[in-house]
């Protein structure tokens, strides 16, 4: 099985898209190019209940091929985290599963397998997980509605890099964020591997605007075919004179 490289959307929301194209539908045909789109919903401190447009991320998720959690801004380092570790096991397992009905000719169920072919198959999802080359596009809602909870978006993504410097395969990141004033998404960082980036692309960051939340994952994929690899970082700030009401 080769290692080649996981690609992987991350798309950090408060789960309230209210304009534009169907972002379940572009994520299940984002998921056909071979790029998984996980999804982490971001509650308000005061909500004791998942609002009803949270709902919109898990069903973006599991068109999408990924991983989905809806947690408080306080425990949103972590799960990227464990978000983006689950999904590149989740798409190793595709792989393993695929290999395996390739080889007996039907699919296959773990219980079927005998315990040396288990214990293999475990081995090899396992050392993937930690080999496996990684690029992830960090996609940021900055609507008005996500305002409050910018700083732990910011620190949960110092901590993902610091996650991912521990992992033995490659990795590389970039970040972008929607709405904004003249484009539906915007880049912040393109593809690097220097977490110290990030620091530079978080000034006083302005959110404000409507949720188009289709458009800009749709925008977002193209980004794994135009942006170039291993280029030296280019930030760019957002416009801290954007405002737009919600």
């Amino acid at each position: 099985m080769s290692k080649g490289t996981i690609r992987q959307i991350l798309l950090i929301t408060d789960g309230c898209s209210n304009q534009g194209e169907d972002p379940v539908r572009v994520s299940e045909q984002i998921a056909k190019q071979g790029i998984s789109v996980n999804v982490i919903g971001v509650l308000e401190d005061d909500q004791t209940e998942d609002p009803t447009g949270l709902t919109e991320v898990n069903e973006i998720a599991e068109a999408g091929n990924g991983v989905s959690r809806i947690v408080y801004a306080e425990d949103l380092s972590e799960t990227v985290q464990m978000v983006t570790q689950q999904a590149i096991t989740q798409t190793i397992q595709g792989y393993v599963s695929k290999e395996l009905k390739d080889i007996f000719g039907k699919e296959v169920n773990e219980d079927e397998l005998s315990p040396e072919t288990k214990e293999e198959v475990h081995e090899i999802v396992e050392d993937l997980g930690e080999t496996v080359d990684l690029q992830v596009l960090i996609l940021i809602d900055t609507s008005a509605s996500m305002q409050h909870k910018m700083s732990a978006v910011r620190e949960s993504l110092n901590d993902l890099v610091i996650s991912l410097r521990a992992r033995m395969g490659s990795y590389y990141f970039s970040i972008y964020h929607f709405p904004t004033r003249r484009q539906i998404t915007k880049r912040l960082l393109s593809w690097t591997n220097e977490g110290a980036e990030i620091a530079k692309v978080f000034p006083k960051l302005a959110t404000g605007g409507i949720t188009p939340t289709g458009a800009a994952l749709k925008e977002a994929v193209k980004m794994f075919d135009e942006d170039v690899i291993g280029e030296e970082p280019h930030y760019d700030i957002i416009d801290s004179s954007y405002r737009s009401s919600s």
